[in-house]
């Protein structure tokens, strides 16, 4: 097939954050889309062949549907875009779901659709498994849904729980007492709720009870009720945990369980309860599943091409 040209119109406000410091936009669709770009002022000149040509102007009618609703263009925006088939205006509504404002004045808000429904998932269901690799915002976003409906009244308290060690949570070994031992695998909980509430919101509402950071273990026993839990890293836990776990949802309240079944450090020969659970418990009512992907992922470009290959290595490995 021969090359095309085709003229489109971005106002002359928007031209600037759709191209990108140095047309650095710009460049990222021309080599992905295997097309030439031309700015004539309103008019946008596409050149290449026409597969090429009408992706590129579909990732730029997005980029200015984002602009226009406030969004700061990333490189993200953009990769995801480039990525896309024919969902282009289900993405442009994605950045209209907004959960939160972090304390460094960040929207906090789904940026995929795999997180969209995510999000969806959560306000619809009392139990929502979220699985995926590293980096789609399983917990992240769980936290900040956790903490919107404490904010909201809609739950009395925020329990953040994952297995201590991922391996048998052997504690035995490490230095302090209990609450020190434990810590370390607590932190990015920790990390999470500062950044979302802010340290001194976070401190309070933890001195009063009204916030909880614990292993999996302390959940033992207890009824949890009025109360949104996150159970993070749940590919570590054992069927007997995730049983236990589960059992443990009392009235008003609702469960997050996120997990990356690429990254089991059970023993070999422990199934995770994780996979398991989502096995039995798939197509019950009010129980929620979802599996994100790579193409889900919101931190660096590059982590998304590592989990692509080490993707592709396993599919290897298992032929």
């Amino acid at each position: 097939m021969g090359e095309i040209e085709k003229k489109i119109q971005i106002e002359n406000q928007n031209i600037s954050m759709v191209f990108g410091e140095f047309d650095s936009n710009i460049k990222k669709i021309e080599q992905a889309c295997h097309v030439q770009i031309i700015n004539r002022g309103d008019d946008i000149k596409i050149i290449g062949e026409e597969k090429g040509v009408i992706h590129a102007e579909n990732v730029l009618h997005s980029l200015e549907v984002l602009t226009k609703k406030g969004e700061a263009i990333t490189e993200q925006n953009i990769l995801y875009l480039l990525q896309a088939k024919d969902e282009f205006k289900e993405i442009e509504k994605v950045y209209d779901d907004f959960i939160c404002m972090a304390m460094n004045g960040r929207p906090v808000k789904p940026k995929t659709l795999g997180q969209k429904k995510y999000i969806d998932l959560i306000k619809k269901n009392t139990v929502i498994f979220g699985i995926g690799p590293a980096g789609t915002g399983k917990t992240y976003l769980a936290m900040a849904m956790a903490i919107t409906a404490f904010k909201n009244e809609e739950v009395n308290r925020i329990i953040l729980t994952r297995p201590a060690i991922e391996a048998g949570e052997k504690l035995g070994f490490l230095p302090g007492d209990l609450q020190q031992k434990v810590d370390p695998y607590l932190r990015p909980l920790y990390d999470a709720l500062h950044e979302i509430m802010g340290a001194d919101a976070f401190m309070k509402n933890m001195e009063k009870g009204l916030i909880e950071v614990a292993p999996l273990a302390y959940m033992r026993g207890r009824t949890l009720d009025n109360a949104f839990i996150v159970l993070d890293e749940a590919q570590n836990t054992t069927p007997e945990q995730m049983k236990m776990f589960l059992t443990r949802i009392g009235y008003g309240s609702k469960a997050v369980i996120t997990g990356d079944l690429t990254q089991i450090d059970l023993t070999e020969g422990k199934r995770s309860g994780l996979l398991e659970s989502t096995k039995i418990l798939s197509g019950i009512e009010d129980i929620g599943i979802i599996t994100l992907t790579n193409k889900d992922v919101v931190r660096h470009p590059l982590v998304q091409k590592i989990i692509q290959a080490y993707e592709k290595f396993e599919n290897k490995k298992r032929k």
